[in-house]
């Protein structure tokens, strides 16, 4: 039978012989490979929608259908106490009989439709949502995502990504530092933006320093490759570089140098151990990771700025650290304590820095 002869049908357009060919195919063929196809590819061909007059629609046919049932019954059983049924009005029967027996088809395509209408909004707004994972100021956070992929946010870091990723590329969003374990995926690169910058990977190990209030954007390559792009609104990245395992760049988004180094990268990476290593540090820096690491504040008095250090530090306390310092250079330091605010909330503990007498 042709497909077009059961959409005639469908909308009651048959004639009398047309309608018997297909009540025979219904009785005979109509589960067969002949009849799954046309559901098959009705299916793939259905367009989701949400409007509201489709399931007015689906509700108003059903309707219907029940209500030609009620007649239908009423009229058999008037039939029955006929002694004669002409051919008309057995073929009229017959119709609404078959009506009765495609109830469960169309509950089931109506289920089924609906259901995948359902499904297909959620994948759509799963696609969309985005999920935020930021790590306190004086706390690390470990993220796992959908890829299979994982994160180490460090003190005052955030992460924005999709809870499932979609489309071609991987992409989330970093304020702050993380150290990144990206899974393999080639036919999908993984792109971290994190200021003006694109850190573009497949599947590879890196380290990426990029707190807003900062000029410069660190990358550091453990193993595999990245790619680095430079972010320009109305126009399309520009690659600056591709980065080779044990790589230190530094991007200066102000001025767009570029500054590379090669080896010591243990020193960039070590916070994820809750390990510091300084090597010939200046004390600005020194006391910038000392600030995001315990949430304070740190003043440096003019005549100790050009203090550099280098040393391991292993999980201790601002207060072992700041002793270190004086035992290692001649400073002095005081921890003014918090101030109560209008709020009721207490200010960041402030650090004063200068050199001993």
């Amino acid at each position: 039978m042709k497909k077009e002869l059961l959409i005639k049908y469908l909308n009651n357009k048959c004639t009398e012989p047309e309608l018997i060919d297909v009540l025979s195919w219904i009785n005979a063929d109509a589960l067969k490979e002949e009849g799954e196809n046309w559901v098959f590819e009705d299916w793939n061909s259905y367009q989701e929608s949400n409007n509201l007059e489709d399931d007015e629609l689906f509700t108003f046919i059903f309707d219907k259908i029940q209500k030609k049932i009620d007649n239908s019954t009423q009229e058999n059983s008037r039939a029955a106490n006929k002694a004669l049924i002409t051919l008309p009005s057995l073929i009229q029967w017959i119709t609404k009989a078959a009506a009765v027996l495609l109830i469960p088809v169309l509950a089931f395509l109506f289920y089924t439709l609906s259901e995948k209408r359902i499904d297909s909004d959620k994948l759509a707004k799963l696609a969309v949502d985005s999920i935020e994972v930021v790590a306190p100021k004086g706390s690390r956070t470990v993220v796992q995502l959908s890829d299979g992929s994982e994160v180490h946010l460090n003190y005052g870091s955030r992460i924005k990504y999709p809870q499932f990723f979609s489309g071609n590329t991987r992409n989330v969003v970093l304020t702050g530092e993380g150290f990144f374990k990206v899974a393999h995926n080639p036919e999908k690169p993984f792109i971290v933006k994190a200021g003006k910058l694109n850190i573009k990977a497949v599947g590879t190990t890196f380290n990426v320093l990029a707190y807003p209030d900062d000029d410069v954007i660190e990358t550091t390559l453990v193993d595999g490759k990245v790619i680095l792009e430079q972010i320009r609104l109305n126009e399309s990245n520009k690659t600056i570089g591709t980065m080779n395992p044990g790589q230190h760049v530094e991007y200066n988004v102000l001025s767009g140098n570029i500054f590379s180094t090669k080896g010591k990268v243990e020193k960039y990476i070590s916070w994820t151990t809750g390990r510091l290593i300084f090597d010939d540090t200046p004390i600005l820096q020194v006391t910038e990771r000392l600030s995001r690491m315990f949430n304070v504040d740190f003043e440096i008095k003019e005549e100790i700025k050009d203090y550099i250090y280098t040393v391991t530090l292993d999980d201790e306390s601002l207060s072992q650290i700041l002793d270190l310092m004086t035992i290692a250079t001649p400073v002095v330091y005081e921890a003014l304590p918090r101030e109560k605010l209008l709020d009721g909330t207490f200010s960041k503990q402030k650090v004063i820095l200068k050199k001993r007498k």
